[in-house]
């Protein structure tokens, strides 16, 4: 019986397949290259530390205000929410820094505010809570 001879691919089958590979990075819609590589990650953590007490949806407030916008807007400013009277008078707007600090050590941030997490949240969630905030919200 005569044996095939397995001959190597094509030299230039490489090269193509590298150039169409670089094409599809090169033209791939730019809002794929914007999203967080945890999106999954970031709303899970939304989910499991504030959905139940809050929103993302404006004026949606429930035990808590509604978190749309969130960073970027002044403390304890939203008219349909009744706030701590320590919130209404924190005179700060929220960045990602100050809110991830609130998640973590509420009292720290607004001594004798409403909210109490539950078990805690950490750092690294607090940080994954505010990425998705601002994907979900369009905040800043």
């Amino acid at each position: 019986m005569q044996s095939r001879l397995q001959t190597s691919p094509s030299p230039w089958l490489r090269p193509i397949a590298g150039a169409g590979a670089l094409t599809l990075l090169l033209f791939a819609p730019s809002s794929l290259a914007q999203q967080p590589a945890n999106d999954e990650a970031a709303q899970q953590a939304f989910n499991n530390s504030c959905r139940t007490c809050h929103s993302v949806k404006d004026g949606d407030n429930r035990l808590g205000p509604n978190l749309s916008k969130i960073v970027g807007r002044k403390a304890g400013s939203l008219p349909d929410y009744n706030y701590s009277p320590s919130m209404k008078d924190a005179g700060f707007v929220w960045d990602k820094d100050k809110l991830t600090r609130f998640m973590v050590k509420p009292d720290e941030v607004v001594s004798g505010n409403k909210m109490q997490p539950y078990g805690g949240v950490s750092a690294d969630e607090a940080a994954k809570v505010v990425a998705y905030l601002q994907a979900a919200t369009g905040a800043q």
